[in-house]
């Protein structure tokens, strides 16, 4: 793509350089820019984006996007051969560029999204494609209008894209959607995240389900999840596609079993092994099963890329620390994540302990869903209860009031009390669980006992 493309999106205008320039790798980040590549200036609530552009052409850069800049007869001299262009709003630009850019992908373009398991699920399928394709996947967790964008604009001849949606508030997914034009969609569950800015699960579902908006194909659904199969009953205008466990689907794991080495199922009389526990592996294997017959990647693909699944940083990740294990889950936190999380839990041997903070962003139901975290406590047959913040403290009181034996059932108003008790309370074989949104740092906790 030419600048010329571009020129008029958010007004932008070449204030210096050469309009048939052909764009490269974008970046937002001067520390990732590789020469030729095209720097994004994001002016964020800390800094200044726009003011670092010397130092991305420093770092090789052959053309700035730019919300303003003083191009002084100086600066035009001492950066004769690039490019500068000058827009109103660099998201907005960057946002209109991947839409023309979309124009010109004529290859499968895959979008994930759902309340828990965007990452892990995009991760599984673009890793099984890549069997058999050359793919352009969302990285790390660029899921939002800036991230996927910068990533439709880093396009160049992949045979597949992935791209992981993400969202905070209603009509960002039809954003996402609207420029990403997805030919296949996904919707791994609908949860509570976020419902603080949206009011209800039925709001969030109304949200996700925003995807369809730029769908020019099957979406594929957790039929387990309530709200989705409850409208996949009623859809009559898409193509659906279920997976699920419980409920009958397209894509049904049964004859589950768990173990040390991790989970094995059966898919239509076809074994598959997965070297991680829980039922949210499996419901991300099953998603990329179903991807992977629409886009013909045989399912032994999809078998070997399981047999060597790794989990992401902070997310279920096992750590044998002494005599005990610390489960770091520490990424962040939903209702849905944490029983997820604490169903694993219940499957391992040993005395099973459950650290946990609060869930943040829920506004007016945090109580509430607060417990019913206490209520899975029972559920899950958990030993001994430890929370840190002023939510996590419902945790708690609806457990005691169910029944929870109130020894095992201990509250902190900080990370370092909790550290204090625990590095005198975890026994031999002690499995320890800990999980909270992220901005309560638990990983704290983590590192503390894993010294």
């Amino acid at each position: 793509m030419k600048i010329k493309d571009c020129l008029g999106i958010s007004n932008a205008k070449l204030i210096l350089g050469n309009e048939d320039y052909i764009f490269a790798g974008f970046s937002k980040d001067t520390r990732t820019i590789n020469p030729g590549d095209t720097y994004v200036g994001i002016k964020g609530e800390n800094f200044d984006g726009n003011n670092f552009f010397e130092e991305a052409f420093l770092k090789g850069a052959d053309t700035c996007i730019l919300e303003h800049i003083d191009l002084t007869l100086e600066l035009k001299k001492k950066y004769a051969g690039k490019n500068i262009i000058l827009v109103n709003n660099s998201l907005e630009f960057i946002m209109g560029a991947a839409e023309r850019k979309r124009e010109e992908i004529h290859v499968p373009v895959i979008a994930i999204t759902g309340s828990v398991g965007k990452t892990s699920t995009k991760t599984i399928v673009a890793d099984t494609l890549e069997t058999k394709y050359n793919v352009l996947r969302t990285i790390g967790n660029e899921n939002s209008q800036l991230g996927m964008s910068l990533r439709i604009l880093n396009y160049s001849a992949e045979e597949c894209v992935v791209l992981e949606m993400g969202m905070n508030q209603a009509g960002e997914i039809h954003k996402l959607t609207s420029i990403a034009k997805p030919d296949i969609a996904v919707i791994t569950n609908i949860g509570t995240s976020h419902i603080g800015n949206l009011g209800s699960r039925e709001n969030i579902l109304k949200a996700k389900l925003e995807i369809l908006d730029g769908l020019n194909g099957p979406i594929i659904i957790n039929n387990d999840n309530d709200l989705l199969h409850n409208w996949a009953n009623m859809n009559t205008d898409v193509k659906v596609i279920t997976f699920g466990i419980n409920n009958k689907s397209d894509y049904q794991a049964t004859n589950i079993s768990y173990d040390k080495q991790g989970s094995t199922y059966e898919l239509n009389n076809e074994e598959i092994s997965i070297p991680v526990i829980g039922d949210a592996f499996i419901y991300n294997s099953l998603t990329a099963f179903a991807v992977s017959d629409l886009l013909e990647v045989p399912h032994e693909n999809v078998k070997k890329v399981l047999s060597k699944l790794q989990l992401e940083p902070h997310r279920m990740e096992f750590i044998n620390s002494k005599e005990y294990t610390i489960i770091d889950d520490t990424y962040n936190a939903s209702l849905d994540s944490i029983s997820y999380s604490l169903d694993v839990l219940s499957k391992l041997a040993g005395r099973k302990i459950a650290v946990l903070g609060d869930i943040l962003e829920l506004g007016e139901y945090g109580e509430e869903i607060h417990r019913n975290i206490g209520k899975l406590i029972l559920e899950k047959k958990i030993d001994v209860l430890v929370t840190v913040g002023p939510l996590a403290k419902f945790i708690n009181e609806e457990a005691e009031n169910l029944g929870f034996a109130k020894e095992h059932s201990i509250h902190f108003e900080t990370n370092k009390e909790a550290i204090t008790f625990l590095k005198k309370s975890v026994k031999a074989n002690d499995i320890v669980l800990i999980k909270a949104s992220h901005g309560m740092n638990f990983l704290e906790i983590v590192n503390s006992l894993n010294e």
